[in-house]
């Protein structure tokens, strides 16, 4: 569930408790297992080359998604947008679905990434009936009339294993863990949560573990997508526990030093200051989670943090991984509702808590606003960081490659990055679509019209046809749903993609 619509609880809250409310029970993250004995003489295992997969991710035509937050709403849409993703051929035989390498989700969006990432195409008509037509709001507590949420409130909660984490375990997930979902042949996916003392975001990613000495592998999926989906009072933190006794190496220097090489970066400072936290038992021995929308309602944070703090050209990517890419298409599937209400209706007003909840969607959009751009900036400077990388190889190794990959140019390298959204459609299917609330669970009409709706936004994508003709080998047209060729339009998608 994402965070807008339901802070508005937040004010009466304030009416019933000036106290915090508690956690989801005991954390489920176990410290780190014991090096292997091939590790070096230190006990320190070899850092892996990428924080997406240590192995390779990318093919030379991967697609990689984004899922926003938003309840049921932002999971239909980007189930219809993975369906619509499994229409498109590739030129290899297959879809442009195939090609998915990797995705990173918030909140709602969350459950379906997750749901993929176990599951795979086999699965997604299994998620419309698991996940988006079961009974989840039945048997959680997310009102604050509800007198057992009142009384969890004003208790603390500790213990209350009854809401949001054990529906996703017992009806969604079912013991699942994250070592079934890093199986071969499943896109790597990073369920996205906020940190709420660093105040910053935190992905379920095996790197982000270690810095806590943590082993990513035993943990319930189902955990990670409570804490990405706990939207504050209305379900409590989702609780990690650090284990620095079981580290088998110290932080780097750099992080000592606070970065110096970062310099004014407001954001390297912040992940230095936490990555001390994730060792320093002094400030607590837990690290709570809540909504990932408090800190990036489409997770690109977390892509542009790894980025920064693993310093290499192809971060986060292998080495292998900048050799191997040739095109990259990130899509932001989002399903967020669109500024909306009467605010400026009338000179009296807004009340109390219609200022409250604009006041909480103005923050939200502005930060999802930044993120967005100032990634599309990073994914320009990232291309041309992968290029000036690949062309700088020693001519005997660039030899090598072409011979494995024929027709390899150190400088074939596009990445391109889209949005889509209900303002894709024609504007009533549009208004109708943002009048569906932020809920956990909607009627099977408004569910069905959301996954359709992302099935056509990503069919009928500029960018999205512009790449499976890339793939096709055909760039000099413009493939429409139907598979025609529309003549002169492969130019206007390349446009529409370096616009975005």
């Amino acid at each position: 569930m994402h965070l807008r619509g339901r802070l508005a609880v937040f004010l009466t809250a304030l009416l019933l408790t000036a106290c915090a409310g508690g956690v989801e029970g005991a954390p489920h993250n176990r410290g780190q297992p014991d090096p292997p004995p091939s590790a070096s003489p230190s006990g320190s295992p070899p850092a892996p080359a990428s924080a997406l997969d240590p192995a390779g991710t990318l093919v030379e035509n991967s697609v990689m998604l984004s899922f926003s937050g938003g309840g049921a709403r932002a999971a239909a849409f980007s189930l219809g947008a993975l369906q619509g993703l499994g229409t498109l051929p590739n030129g290899e035989g297959g879809t442009l679905l195939d090609q998915v390498r990797f995705i990173t989700s918030v909140s709602g969006g969350s459950m379906t990434a997750a749901y993929y990432g176990l599951h795979g195409k086999a699965g997604l008509p299994e998620f419309r009936r698991v996940a988006l037509l079961g009974d989840s709001e039945g048997t959680l507590r997310t009102s604050l009339l509800n007198p057992r949420n009142i009384w969890r409130l004003l208790s603390g909660g500790l213990n209350d294993r009854s809401t949001l984490p054990t529906w996703l375990e017992q009806s969604v997930f079912k013991g699942a863990t994250f070592a079934q979902m890093s199986r071969q042949g499943r896109p790597v996916v990073w369920i996205n949560a906020t940190n709420l003392r660093q105040r910053i975001a935190f992905p379920f990613h095996q790197r982000a573990f270690d810095a806590l000495c943590s082993d990513l592998s035993s943990v319930p999926v189902s955990e990670a997508v409570a804490a990405s989906m706990a939207v504050p009072i209305v379900f409590t933190p989702v609780v990690l526990e650090k284990h620095p006794e079981r580290c088998h190496a110290p932080l780097p220097d750099w992080v000592d030093s606070y970065g110096l090489a970062f310099g004014e970066s407001m954001l390297a400072h912040s992940l230095l200051q936490t990555l001390q936290d994730f060792r320093d038992l002094s400030t607590g021995r837990y690290v709570k989670l809540v909504d990932g929308g408090l800190s990036d309602n489409f997770g690109l944070s977390s892509i542009q943090q790894s980025h920064l703090l693993m310093g290499t050209p192809h971060a986060p990517w292998s080495e292998r991984d900048a050799i191997r890419i040739r095109n990259l298409l990130f899509v932001v599937v989002d399903g967020g509702q669109q500024p909306s209400g009467n605010l400026n209706q009338d000179l009296d007003g807004p009340s109390g808590v219609d200022l409250a909840m604009a006041a909480i969607d103005a923050a939200i959009d502005t930060n999802v606003r930044l993120s967005y751009d100032s990634f599309v900036q990073m994914i320009r400077r990232w291309q041309e960081d992968t290029i000036r990388y690949r062309c700088k190889l020693p001519d005997d190794e660039q030899g090598r490659i072409r011979a494995q990959q024929p027709g390899w140019r150190c400088d074939d390298v596009q990445f391109t990055v889209t949005r889509l959204s209900f303002g894709d459609l024609a504007p009533e299917r549009a208004q109708a679509l943002n009048a569906i609330p932020t809920r956990l669970k909607l009627p099977e009409q408004d569910i069905d019209a959301l996954i359709a709706a992302g099935h056509e936004a990503m069919v009928r994508s500029l960018a999205v046809r512009y790449f499976m003709g890339k793939t096709l080998g055909v760039t000099d047209g413009f493939w429409r749903p139907d598979g025609a060729m529309s003549p002169n339009a492969g130019a206007r998608a390349a446009d529409d993609a370096a616009g975005d």
